[in-house]
């Protein structure tokens, strides 16, 4: 939310008040009339504005549009995304189990993390088709069907039974996700692992840092030679 601050309206009510009040007790029809209430206004106008204050309003703040970026599949992950988040959202609040509100809360932090990093290499793109494809609007769906059910607010067999099946899997659900976008990160993880690799080779071949090897084999070599044996 932005706040924002306007000009109160009561000067221009109070200025407009003053051509009333003056038509109802006096005549007005002659141009001096005219000057005379006008002067008067512009003087309550005045007055009015000194004494009252701007008035400070609260807005939204504008949802910031996102440009295409000529991918189709990637802005048709962007749109699907923001929707799914909202439906998220939306079921987070109107589902009043806390363990499934905790879970969705959860999903719904993967889900955004998971399109950001898509968003960022699109060349991950394949790699969520699956996801976007079924697993995420399947989830959606029968969270969909929970919230319908829930607010029945009877506790037939049928309804139970499909209840605690949704609330057993969930878990598992949150689990699937978070791999998900674990593998995301899996080839950058592997190249900084080698990265790490190869720069700790070379300093410890140019000296930059101790080798734990070869200091540990060089204090028991200096150790062997510092034994004396005596007759």
């Amino acid at each position: 939310m932005a706040t924002i601050k306007r000009k109160s309206t009561v000067p221009f009510y109070a200025a407009a008040g003053v051509w009333v009040l003056y038509a109802l007790l006096f005549p007005l029809y002659r141009a001096g009339q005219f000057v005379l209430v006008a002067a008067a206004s512009a003087v309550v106008y005045f007055i009015m504005s000194m004494v009252c204050a701007p008035v400070e309003e609260e807005v939204p703040d504008k949802p910031v549009e996102e440009k295409p970026t000529g991918n189709a599949e990637l802005d048709k992950m962007i749109t699907d995304g923001k929707a799914a988040i909202a439906e998220m959202k939306r079921l987070s609040s109107s589902i009043h189990d806390p363990q499934i509100s905790n879970s969705i809360e959860r999903m719904e932090d993967v889900c955004a993390k998971i399109f950001e990093r898509v968003k960022s290499d699109p060349a991950r793109l394949p790699q969520i088709r699956k996801f976007m494809d079924y697993y995420l609007p399947t989830t959606l769906k029968i969270l969909g069907a929970y919230d319908r059910m829930g607010a029945q607010g009877v506790s037939g067999e049928n309804i139970a039974n499909t209840m605690q099946r949704v609330e057993g899997i969930m878990g598992t659900i949150v689990a699937a996700f978070e791999k998900l976008l674990d593998s995301l990160f899996g080839e950058e993880a592997l190249d900084i692992t080698t990265d790490v690799t190869v720069l700790e080779n070379l300093m410890k071949r140019e000296g930059l840092v101790d080798d734990e090897i070869h200091t540990e084999a060089g204090t028991a070599t200096a150790a062997d030679d510092d034994i004396k044996l005596e007759l």
